[in-house]
């Protein structure tokens, strides 16, 4: 039988790995995918306290939850979208997408 335990644990590792990658890779890409990881075990979480909440602080509405694993997974992909395109638009103007390499601000 999982319980709430098991997918806090999840999460928290999920998202633990997460930031690894953002914090480690020096590929724009790499960043937004340990990005994406980190909002995707946030969703994880949400969903499993809407889960097994019963009425959590008086809450008639369990499914306020999943409501906001749907906002989240709209801004992750406006996020990704606009990033791609930011990634695309300065490979093409510095040919590069290492993030310690770009210095766009610089005259």
């Amino acid at each position: 039988m999982l319980t709430l335990e098991h997918f806090l644990t999840v999460g928290a590792l999920l998202f633990c790995l997460g930031l690894v990658i953002a914090l480690s890779k020096r590929n724009a890409i790499g960043v937004l995918m340990g990005i994406e990881l980190m909002l995707n075990s946030v969703n994880i979480t949400l969903v499993a306290f809407s889960r097994f909440s019963d009425g959590f602080a008086g809450a008639a509405q369990p499914i306020a939850g999943h409501a906001f694993v749907a906002f989240i997974i709209t801004v992750a992909a406006a996020e990704a979208a606009v990033a791609l395109a930011l990634a695309v638009a300065v490979y093409r103007s510095r040919q590069t997408v290492e993030v310690d390499q770009l210095d766009l601000l610089k005259l």
